[in-house]
């Protein structure tokens, strides 16, 4: 383009930019007249009754804010887990529909639960960004399935291809908080190098300067920021001081915490006065059953979840007073949402210091648990507490997070707050809401249509029904009247007051599906009368058997229609598409790396790692192939003297280290590792061996393994370790010598 062409094009875009008309034409689509600003943020594992702003023992100031300026909704429902809880939020349909019933870690190829958002379900984020808004998510996405995780992409399922501008954050269910597993947008990147980093900081840091910038360049677009921190998911960690504010607070147990909340929340009107509490599951043991040494584990988890919610609560705050300094909180529609289902009982009857390794049935010991208990909240540990708080958290209903058929797994609380359009300051409503509510909401709000196409597909119907009807008028009838629920066979289905509850047996904090689970057609069906009975508390299904079998007759009419039948067990799916196949040999260079659900699957299996190396006359240090992180994983490296070193971290309980005596010597070496899986099962025991140049340099004995895997989040790299450390020594940790070619094969 010559001079002069430059200087029309320019001056067409100024014409452009003033009068509006030719903007479209150049690609600057504008959004409706007077269009709000938009922040959604979504916590994760948060329950009912956790924070301060729903009776709950946390304080939390941004959100009471925001309430009191205002609107509470106290029957809001999520899905009661977070990767369908996320579909339905940003597309307004229910989960199954969009091909997302499941968490994406336990897909399947059953339409309903395959793992894969359908282009006929385009993202709010999508819609609006085509209707003049900047778009970014700063935090949580865990909508991309496991084959589609790596480098290689496709990048279909990735945020930035699902509307977002602006990407920064993580892909899976939970990372580190201290050395997250990062991306910009799909590139990873290492988290800022400061002393006291967390990530909660950092998302909000970003969210922060991505709306500055906006509003300097382009005052009159209005953002769309759907901020969604780590916090409160596994791992729980945070600095000290927060977890100090906590000491001593929880030390009566969770059964106290109960009726303490209850009578708070009565207070303060957020729950009817007559509100019963649920009973506590069977299988849930009092907390007097405890013994003073568990009680007092239990105690320290929980002032550490405690510091967690409290320190993400206090980040939302810096981005509330951002806008206020931007001066567009007024036009700002804010929805504040505490939790994407309900409190998680994943970290077992006790608590765990590893949350990966509980999971998968490697428990530390209540004695190493005691040990540890000044670590718990730091970088040395990846811990989550008992499930009898958790449930706690979910006063005053049934159980917890994955228990869709029970209030506990998907009652949340909700904020909005639009300064410009609600009048009533510090408001309570009470008609039913469900997550897929939220995309329709911000749609009406925006005053933007639902297409019947996006990007020449055509939509599938929004399932959601917009809240915007209920910002002026408390009395107003509630417009969502029949809302499905499932989760691992767990299920209900609500209408017009009722809600019918069909619990499948197995308790959310056994994960791993155990043997002997009953049929779905064993299963006892409750029924509640929800305008009466808030709580969940008393079951009509004797005194009501012909409303119950009306609403289990509409239940199996949902499922069809949404693509939930033929209920499934998360244990027994499988078949989804793999990204490597049958292939056992694998060559990387050094900067190759991917999340571990994408990598060769080296758990519970023979594997041998070659590494073709390069040290300069000075020597060398670093990481050569690491996979997982502080909370599990194995590195093969050289040491800071320049050993040839391996080191297998068994989720914090029992790590191996084997170490050369002598360092390598400059020039060309070859560095190996074998290791001999026992057989026989998942988690059995291997020989190691350390090989340099050929020679045997160190051995040692596994007496078991990962049984499945070790992390969601971490990496496999060749070069380097991103996020948290897999092996004794630094983050990152990369390699200052040369990788010539790193060899995998699986045997």
């Amino acid at each position: 383009m010559g001079t002069s062409s430059r200087a029309a094009a320019g001056a067409l875009l100024a014409v452009s930019l003033a009068f509006g008309d030719g903007a479209l034409a150049l690609g600057l689509s504008r959004a409706p007249a007077g269009a709000p600003n938009i922040v959604v943020v979504l916590l994760d594992d948060v329950g009912f009754g956790a924070a301060g702003s729903f009776g709950g023992p946390i304080p939390t100031p941004a959100l009471d804010r925001l309430a009191r300026e205002g609107l509470r909704y106290n029957r809001f429902h999520t899905t009661a887990i977070c990767s369908p809880t996320r579909a339905a939020l940003l597309t307004g349909r229910n989960p199954h529909a969009v091909g997302v019933g499941a968490v994406l870690n336990s897909a399947s190829p059953q339409p309903g639960y395959e793992g894969v958002l359908r282009p006929s379900a385009a993202t709010v984020a999508e819609i609006l960004r085509q209707n003049g808004y900047a778009t970014a998510l700063f935090g949580k996405w865990h909508l991309t399935p496991d084959w589609e995780s790596s480098p290689a992409g496709p990048f279909d399922r990735w945020p930035t291809r699902q509307g977002f501008d602006r990407f920064y954050g993580f892909l899976g269910g939970e990372t580190d908080q201290y050395e997250p597993t990062l991306f910009e947008g799909t590139a990873p990147v290492a988290r800022p190098a400061r002393a006291d980093y967390h990530l909660s900081e950092d998302l909000a840091d970003q969210a922060i300067g991505w709306m500055r910038e906006q509003h300097a360049i382009r005052p009159e677009r209005p953002f769309f920021v759907y901020l969604a921190p780590g916090a409160t998911h596994a791992p729980l960690q945070v600095p000290a001081p927060w977890i100090e504010r906590f000491a001593g607070r929880f030390d009566a147990g969770w059964d106290a915490l109960r009726g303490e909340i209850l009578a708070r929340q009565k207070g303060m009107g957020v729950v009817p006065p007559d509100t019963q509490l649920a009973p506590r599951p069977a299988a849930l043991p009092a907390w007097e059953a405890l013994s003073a040494e568990e009680q007092r584990v239990a105690a320290r988890l929980m002032e550490t979840w405690a510091g967690f919610l409290a320190h993400v609560d206090a980040q939302v705050g810096r981005v509330v007073d951002a806008l206020d300094a931007l001066g567009v909180r007024e036009n700002t529609l804010f929805v504040y949402i505490a939790g994407d289902n309900g409190a998680s009982g994943e970290g077992g009857l006790l608590g765990a210091m590893s949350y990966m390794g509980r999971i998968q049935g490697i428990d530390e010991g209540g004695a190493l648990r005691a040990q540890r208990l000044g670590e718990i909240g730091g970088p040395t540990t990846y811990p989550h507490f008992p499930a009898g708080f958790a449930f706690a958290l979910d006063t005053p209903f049934p159980w917890m997070k994955q228990v869709a058929s029970h209030l506990g797994g998907t009652r949340n609380g909700m904020v909005v707050s639009w300064p410009v359009r609600i009048r009533e300051r510090g408001g309570l409503r009470s008609q039913f809401a469900h997550v897929n509510d939220i995309a329709p909401t911000l749609l009406e709000a925006a005053g933007v249509r639902a297409p019947a196409a996006v990007n020449g597909v055509p939509q599938q119907p929004i399932d959601g029904t917009s809240l915007v009807y209920s910002f002026a008028d408390a009395e107003a009838p509630g417009r969502h009247r029949t809302q499905y629920f499932e989760v691992n066979g767990n299920r209900a289905i609500y209408r017009d007051g009722w809600l019918a509850s069909a619990f499948h047996g197995r308790p959310p904090w056994v994960l791993l599906l155990p043997e002997g689970q009953r049929a779905f057609s064993q299963d006892v069906w409750e029924l509640y009368d929800l305008e009466r009975d808030f709580s969940q508390s008393r079951d009509l299904a004797a005194e009501r058997p012909e409303k119950l079998r009306e609403l289990q007759a509409l239940f199996e009419v949902e499922a069809a229609r949404n693509g939930v039948l033929p209920l499934q067990e998360s244990g027994q799916r499988g078949g989804l598409p793999s990204l490597h196949g049958a292939r056992a040999h694998f060559r990387y260079g050094s900067g190759t790396g991917m999340p571990e659900p994408a990598a060769p699957a080296l758990v519970s299996r023979s594997h041998a790692i070659r590494a073709e190396i390069e040290l300069p006359a000075a020597g060398a240090q670093g990481a050569l192939l690491a996979l997982g992180g502080s909370s599990a994983g194995f590195a093969l490296y050289l040491d800071a003297q320049g050993r040839p070193a391996y080191s297998y971290n068994l989720f914090q309980v029992e790590r191996t280290t084997l170490v050369a005596a002598a360092p390598l010597a400059p020039g060309k070496a070859l560095v190996e590792l074998d290791f001999d899986y026992d057989g026989g099962g998942a988690g059995r025991g291997a020989d190691l061996t350390l090989r340099a140049n050929g020679e045997i340099v160190a051995s040692g004995r596994l007496a078991r393994s990962a049984p499945v895997f070790f992390t969601i989040d971490e990496r496999l790299d060749v070069g380097h370790d991103s996020g948290s450390p897999a092996g004794p020594y630094p983050a990152t940790y990369r390699f200052t010598g040369a990788i010539r070619q790193l060899a995998l094969e699986l045997r």
